[in-house]
């Protein structure tokens, strides 16, 4: 047997040390991959001295958690097929295999399969190609006894090319000197060309890349040096960082219509700034034992008459913390919103009221973690969440109103419900299940967070979930996946300020690209009415200044 490795103490500042005393014989390649080992080491050993984190736990974090249907979480036991019940249900699910589903004549395709039609390319140029020998009213050359007219659905022909995503032009503007006074007679340039070298759709589709599809500034510009459009990452910077203060009256106007919401959804994810990390480390924990040590991006979701606004704040606060100076800007006549999170108490606004509102889905996760210990009893727990969220789906696919949705819960859903809440109280009042075990302590969250958990059957609009805020919150992590962090705080400010443009503009339809460009070239009215330039209006107030007759009729 090999003997046991000897533990060595040694903390993450004297590693770096090293890291940074052999950067020269390893190279810029192969010390980017060390430090990435290395802080994939510490966080590593920060989830196992975590008492929470179990080894079925860190397999998911470390390899990626699988989809947790109750059909793959538990799958039905080989034994089941032996019986007439199980044969039955096994024939069931093969008949309504996708594979078989798709061969029955007026299938339904799944959604998101299938090519692309000419109609989805709605960004593309769109050029109008006459027929070259006859026009609508010509005799038809086949038959020589009807007339051909023009149908409403042209034939189509979409052709893709490649570009760098900043292009360049450059004016060749001739010099002429004359041979005796030396005078130099230089070309007036085209006209429309302007005076900046950089023009609004630049900063946009700059800041897209970065803060829309996680593209860092250092691999932008290898992408365009390779394709002969030097665009150095510092001047990226300075680009986005003079668009977002442009930009800036839109994102002040997106957090106080957020305020307004019905519903708000808040949760955070961690991440890095470099300049605030350092200030901590010099004033160290033994000067300050109540310093707080994490950095935090907050991700909140408002629902306000139908539109989805979503804000991102990165720095020392909580989620609950950043969602109270939301809520300042809330108007006074206003009643209490209904906020959905999950369990924890630093997700809560200390200083506002609030109607609170518990995920479903992270006390269904509980129950997921455990399932092959205790298998019978979760498979109840998923079987009856399952049902809960077919009815919401039911509820969705109707176009119910907030009042219908909750007078279907309370009649479909309220007593799935109550027989559930029974089951969770027998379990622990009859000892039937150990109160410390993983599935006791599943139970115990359930009934502890249970009013929270049932708003949905009291109070009209309140959701089942967070799963709105946890999607908005992957943009946050692609872009912390591709970055590794911010260098200073007013970095992740600006990083905040687009990704909560970009997002909102794709929950609301709208595109992103055209909105930022629009914003910077009407910045004075922007300034001076920032509501009429958001994400789901913005069109109209730009259709409104192109025909200004309209308004005065």
């Amino acid at each position: 047997m090999t003997a046991a490795p000897r533990r060595i103490d040694i903390n993450m500042k004297e590693l770096e040390e090293y890291l940074k005393q052999g950067r020269a014989a390893l190279g810029e390649d192969g010390y980017t991959k060390l430090k990435a080992a290395l802080e994939t080491l510490e966080f590593l050993t920060g989830l196992i001295e975590n008492k929470d984190t179990t080894i079925q736990r860190l397999r998911q974090i470390v390899f990626g958690a699988s989809t947790e249907k109750t059909r793959n979480v538990l799958p039905e036991e080989p034994e089941a097929a032996t019986t007439p019940e199980g044969r039955k249900a096994a024939e069931e699910q093969a008949t309504n295999t996708p594979e078989k589903g798709n061969m029955e004549k007026g299938a339904k395709k799944r959604k998101g399969h299938g090519r692309n039609g000419a109609q989805d390319y709605t960004g593309a140029q769109k050029i109008n190609v006459p027929h070259q020998s006859l026009k609508s009213g010509d005799r038809c050359p086949e038959c020589e006894k009807g007339k051909v007219y023009a149908q409403k659905i042209p034939a189509y022909i979409v052709r893709l090319v490649g570009r760098a995503p900043i292009g360049a032009t450059v004016f060749e503007l001739q010099n002429l000197r004359c041979n005796l006074c030396l005078e130099v007679f230089t070309a007036d340039e085209p006209e429309g060309v302007g005076r900046e070298k950089y023009d609004e759709t630049s900063g946009s589709m700059i800041a897209l890349l970065k803060y829309g599809s996680g593209f860092p500034f250092h691999r932008l510009e290898r992408l365009q040096g390779s394709m002969g459009i030097p665009l150095p990452a510092a001047t990226q910077w300075e680009i986005v960082r003079e668009v977002a203060a442009v930009v800036e009256p839109a994102y002040q106007e997106l957090i106080r219509q957020a305020a307004q919401g019905k519903v708000l959804h808040n949760d955070d994810t961690g991440a890095k700034i470099l300049d605030l990390m350092t200030r901590r480390r010099e004033v160290g924990v033994s000067e300050d034992p109540k310093m707080r040590t994490g950095i935090f991006t907050s991700g909140i979701v408002s629902i306000r008459d139908g539109l989805e606004i979503a804000l991102f704040f990165t720095g020392g606060k909580h989620a609950g913390e950043n969602l109270s100076d939301v809520l300042a800007k809330r108007a006074a006549e206003l009643g209490p919103p209904i906020q959905m999170c999950d369990g924890l108490s630093r997700n809560l606004p200390k200083e506002f009221e609030v109607i609170l509102a518990g995920c479903n889905v992270h006390a269904r996760r509980k129950f997921v973690d455990v399932a092959t210990k205790f298998r019978a009893e979760c498979r109840y727990v998923l079987e009856t969440f399952r049902e809960l969220y077919k009815n919401d789906a039911l509820a969705q696919e109707r176009n119910m109103s907030a009042e219908e949705r909750l007078a279907f819960h309370k009649a479909e859903s309220g007593p799935l419900m109550k027989k559930f809440e029974h089951w969770l109280h027998a379990q622990i009042d009859e000892k039937k299940v150990e109160p410390n075990s993983g599935l006791g302590e599943a139970i115990k969250y359930t009934i502890k967070h249970w009013a929270p958990l049932t708003l949905f059957l009291r109070v009209p609009g309140a959701p089942l979930d967070n799963n709105i805020c946890e999607r908005v919150l992957k943009k946050a992590i692609l872009h912390r996946n591709a970055a590794l962090f911010y260098k200073t705080e007013n970095g992740a400010r600006v990083g905040d300020l687009f990704m909560s443009l970009v997002h909102t503009c794709e929950l609301c339809g709208a595109d992103p690209f055209d909105y930022l460009t629009q914003l910077q070239r009407h910045a004075e009215g922007l300034a001076k009415n920032a509501q009429d330039w958001m994400p789901w209006n913005y069109r109209e107030t730009l259709l409104r200044e192109t025909t200004p007759e309209t308004a005065h009729s």
